[in-house]
């Protein structure tokens, strides 16, 4: 599916999203790392860069992808935290570079997660991907590698005598009886539970930490698919941060080691950055213009 953000949608999405003085950094969020918990490690890596690169570091959320990648080719964001698809489409749409992706341990070969789908674990009408025609459905946003790509790619080849497409699988009372975007993976796990909907997609990091904090209770839900492994997200930077200081920024984040950050805004304790570049995220954003048919 296509969105395209125009200036207008961009200001009301951003919070505070005024026009940044010279000597300010901005750093762009994505809503799954922007909860109250996280608040004061983004602050402690906003003040710890602040400091290296001798900027006014700020953030911002969005509440959604489509607004980061908007801010980024706009120039109101010169960084932002995002997930594999939405790199891809920052390189794509806003000719945006990476330059570290999240790895525990800090081993690149680690850096990967997965999507699970979920369903209540009392819903004994479900339980696998072949289950889900005619169900209800929530993915999380158009630009969301485990909310969306992902499952839609994992749904159209569990069912290769439908003939599905993306356009299909998004439209109400075509394969799902109703279909929507939660606009985050943990709206969209609440909204299960709740009953509200039947299957949700979702990072397995997000639910492990959802679990583990309490906001999904245990054994409420059951995974009923797990995909093969996606690159993990990363950060990116503006085209228009100059070179020598994107390696600056790069070779502070190699060397961020706040755990704190890590666990509690990154949801994998023990993780570090490693390096990264398009070439770790090519497969994706290939992957979205087949589907895409672009």
């Amino acid at each position: 599916m296509k969105r395209f953000a125009c200036a207008a949608l961009l200001a009301a999405l951003l919070c505070g999203c005024e026009e940044a003085p010279d000597n300010t950094f901005t750093i762009a969020y994505a809503p799954n790392e922007s909860t109250e918990q996280s608040v004061d490690a983004r602050n402690g890596l906003a003040a710890a860069l602040g400091k290296a690169l001798g900027k006014e570091v700020r953030e911002i959320h969005a509440s959604d992808y489509t607004a980061i990648i908007e801010a980024l080719r706009t120039g109101q964001a010169d960084m932002a935290y995002i997930g594999s698809l939405a790199v891809g489409m920052a390189m794509k749409r806003a000719k945006a570079v990476p330059i570290v992706m999240k790895a525990p341990g800090g081993d690149k070969a680690k850096a990967v997660y997965r999507s699970v789908i979920v369903a209540r674990a009392d819903n004994k009408a479900i339980a696998s991907i072949r289950d889900l025609k005619g169900r209800t459905m929530a993915f999380v946003d158009p630009d969301s590698t485990s909310g969306n790509l992902i499952p839609t790619a994992d749904l159209i080849a569990a069912f290769p005598g439908e003939k599905l497409n993306s356009d299909l699988l998004h439209a109400n009372g075509r394969f799902f009886e109703a279909v929507s975007y939660s606009g985050k993976h943990q709206a969209g796990l609440q909204a299960v539970l709740k009953g509200d909907i039947d299957a949700a997609p979702c990072s397995d990091n997000i639910l492990a930490f959802e679990v583990s904090r309490g906001a999904v209770p245990e054994g409420a839900l059951k995974v009923i698919h797990t995909s093969a492994p996606i690159p993990a997200e990363g950060f990116v930077v503006a085209r228009s941060v100059p070179p020598a200081l994107r390696e600056r920024i790069r070779d502070f984040l190699v060397a961020y080691d706040d755990e704190a950050y890590f666990a509690q805004l990154l949801k994998v304790p023990g993780a570090r950055f490693v390096p990264c570049d398009e070439a770790d995220y090519q497969p994706i954003l290939d992957l979205y213009l087949h589907l895409n048919g672009e």
